[in-house]
């Protein structure tokens, strides 16, 4: 595989095939693979011949795990703030590329699919999910934020669960991610191969056809608990709401919030509540400036530090509560 490319393209019958090819670091993104993506969409997008995009990932354990934020963490520590600022802007274009994409772009997510992982599947017109897909935003854990467009996508869930998504990081199983509106179908992972073959014979309307039956959404009995305490005006309000519920999922809820970096948390809660009003452009250009601020913060490097690097899982936030934050510090990240 060390000699393979990171990303593998080619024409099968009506569409055109992206596979993104790092199974050993779970298809996670570098800048080389997303210009490499963009390459191949650029090619196809006027070939006639090529009537439709089907991207999916090698191995049997992720799609895409997300960004490379390991490397990204080494650029700010060296100062090379340069060459972060070119992988968020490339990779943040390619989102909205796909978004506007004139030919249906077909994400198979099977395994591992997050941050932005979730970036090059959810902005596609068709985002099938296998019971073995785990799908999250899990960036308040590392001290960074919900970004390739999430803060646009999130809010348009039913209700208030993308706030809860965005803030907890819970992670959603491939039906689960239907029902919330992450994905669009939902498809048995035997059955995988089949489906790839009938869409480069018959396109992709034969997806509807390949379909299981989607299982109740594990989170149903807890929906109306999730938009009382996640439709909060505020982080307070948020935690004031979990506090009030007297349940076992609203304590293990305020547990998770409390691990998180409590920045971070404040910030992803002040730009999913912007993004609200905004388009994906402007949502996209939103978050491409929160990053020259956020990759500098304490809570990122020991964040990313702590959870991806040593993982130790012992991350020591700059505050250690959400409510030592200084409100200050949380305005100027969007100065």
């Amino acid at each position: 595989m060390a000699d393979e490319p990171s990303v593998l393209t080619w024409q099968d019958g009506r569409v055109g095939r992206i596979r993104l090819n790092r199974p050993n670091a779970l298809n996670a993104l570098d800048l080389g693979m997303i210009r490499l993506i963009r390459g191949a969409l650029e090619t196809w997008r006027h070939q006639p011949r090529v009537h439709a995009v089907v991207v999916d990932g090698a191995g049997d354990r992720a799609y895409c795990s997300g960004g490379d934020i390991r490397a990204m963490r080494a650029h700010s520590l060296a100062g090379e703030y340069d060459r972060v600022e070119t992988f968020f802007r490339e990779e943040y274009a390619l989102n909205l590329f796909i978004a506007e994409y004139p030919k249906p772009y077909v994400a198979l997510i099977d395994g591992v699919c997050m941050g932005g992982g979730i970036g090059v599947a959810v902005h596609g017109r068709i985002r099938v999910a296998t019971e073995a897909a785990l799908l999250a935003m899990p960036e308040t854990a590392i001290g960074f934020f919900p970004d390739i467009g999430a803060s646009w996508f999130l809010p348009r869930l039913p209700g208030a669960l993308g706030m809860f998504l965005s803030l907890t990081g819970t992670r959603l199983r491939g039906a689960d991610a239907v029902h919330a509106g992450l994905a669009t179908h939902y498809v048995p992972r035997a059955a995988l191969p089949e489906l790839a073959a009938a869409i480069a014979r018959d396109g992709v309307a034969t997806v509807a056809e390949h379909a299981a039956s989607l299982p109740p959404f594990s989170l149903a009995p807890h929906r109306d608990a999730i938009d009382r305490c996640f439709g909060a005006d505020s982080v307070a309000g948020i935690v004031r709401g979990l506090e009030a519920e007297d349940s076992d999922w609203a304590r293990e809820t305020l547990a998770t919030l409390r691990q998180m970096s409590p920045a971070s948390v404040l910030w992803s809660f002040a730009l999913l509540r912007r993004g609200a009003d905004s388009s994906l452009a402007e949502a996209l250009q939103a978050e491409l400036a929160l990053t020259r601020r956020v990759v500098r913060h304490p809570d990122y490097l020991e964040g990313v530090r702590a959870m991806v690097v040593d993982k130790d899982r012992k991350p020591r936030w700059k505050a250690a509560r959400i409510e030592d934050v200084d409100p200050a510090e949380i305005a100027a990240v969007f100065a």
